[in-house]
């Protein structure tokens, strides 16, 4: 079979395509230039990309890389920075796996003649049964599953994609890549967004792509209770830099009004949502959708919580309301929320984004 591996420079994509490579499969590597401003972190850098070529070398097999800086900008960077213009919390590098990854790459490994992409997420593809419907499901290593960024792949995308490295944990992994004596075996992982520098940060990033206005910080009742310098920064469900009320406690964000330049905060019990609602626009099924009154286990960051939920129809918003078994934070708008199946919530049944 000949595989197409998306090299990241890091040791899970390494150690995806040396698992391919055993295996006997014809294997090309393919790292992706996506971000062509300045970048100290992430997947983007120049040292990523000479990593993905040695580890390839190291290999034997081929390697390419893949310009789509001009795709990357206006399909994730742009869209980011409106999302905080408007208020909303983004996320990323789940648009860059909607748009990028699991797109284009997709696509183009297709007309290149490859059979499969394979990518060194920690998540697994499976099959039931003979003619059964393919299923999205967490990594083997629960600490580093990445099933909740990919939540959004359905059955076209699954039946052409490889997670190599789902079934293993990461000690796994590195214990491999230093038994093949991989440069990356002992390589810290990613943990930021590929074209934030750490010196900029977010607000730096931000500060020279939209104006960034300060704004006022206000209780439930209208009290002025502080300043923030950026309301485009702030997010709901926000504790830090949100002081404490009066009773010693401390605020989180309730709510954000960009064009009012007003923050309003309250304490624990204010912020509790029972539910979220998720636009119908953004809804993408696995297999198929979930029926009103549906249970299933929702999961609203990349390593939150599961939480027992019931997904009912609105059909006068056109989207499904989220009803948590429990009082949770709140769901920042933008932010995506998975739904995994609730008698095996290890399976992804969908996602949808929080209105």
């Amino acid at each position: 079979m000949r595989v197409l591996v998306a090299m990241s420079g890091g040791v899970d994509s390494s150690v995806a395509a040396a698992l391919l490579v055993e295996q006997g499969h014809q294997v090309v590597g393919a790292t992706l230039k996506l971000w062509g401003g300045v970048s100290d972190s992430g997947c983007c850098s120049v040292a990523d990309v000479e990593d993905a070529r040695r580890v390839a070398q190291q290999l034997g097999i081929e390697h390419h890389v893949f310009n789509m800086t001009e795709d990357f900008d206006r399909k994730v960077v742009t869209p980011y920075v409106g999302a905080h213009a408007a208020g909303r919390t983004p996320n990323p590098c789940i648009e860059c796996n909607r748009t990028v990854k699991f797109d284009l790459l997709l696509h183009r490994s297709t007309r290149l003649g490859f059979d499969r992409l394979a990518t060194g997420h920690h998540a697994r593809v499976s099959s039931p049964a003979v003619g059964g419907s393919l299923s999205l499901r967490r990594g083997v290593d629960g600490a580093k599953d990445q099933s909740y960024v990919l939540s959004m792949l359905g059955q076209h995308e699954l039946a052409r994609v490889l997670f190599p490295v789902g079934e293993m944990t990461k000690d796994e992994v590195r214990a491999h890549a230093r038994r093949l004596g991989l440069r990356t075996a002992m390589k810290p992982d990613s943990q930021d967004v590929c074209f934030i520098g750490r010196v900029q940060g977010r607000e730096g990033f931000l500060a020279g792509r939209l104006d960034l206005h300060p704004g006022e910080v206000v209780d439930a009742d209208g009290n002025a209770a502080g300043t923030v310098d950026a309301v485009e920064l702030v997010t709901v469900g926000q504790r830090r830099g949100m002081g404490h009320g009066g009773d010693g406690k401390r605020r989180y964000v309730t709510h954000v009004d960009i064009a009012a330049r007003r923050v309003t905060v309250g304490g624990q019990d204010a912020v509790a949502r029972s539910s979220v609602f998720l636009s119908g626009a953004s809804m993408t099924w696995v297999d198929g959708p979930l029926r009103g009154g549906a249970r299933a286990v929702a999961q609203v960051s990349a390593h939150g919580r599961p939480i027992l939920c019931t997904v009912d129809a609105d059909e006068e918003r056109g989207g499904l309301v989220i009803r948590f078994d429990s009082a949770q934070r709140p769901v920042a708008p933008g932010q995506t929320v998975a739904l995994y199946d609730a008698d095996d919530p290890d399976a992804v049944v969908g996602a949808g984004i929080a209105a």
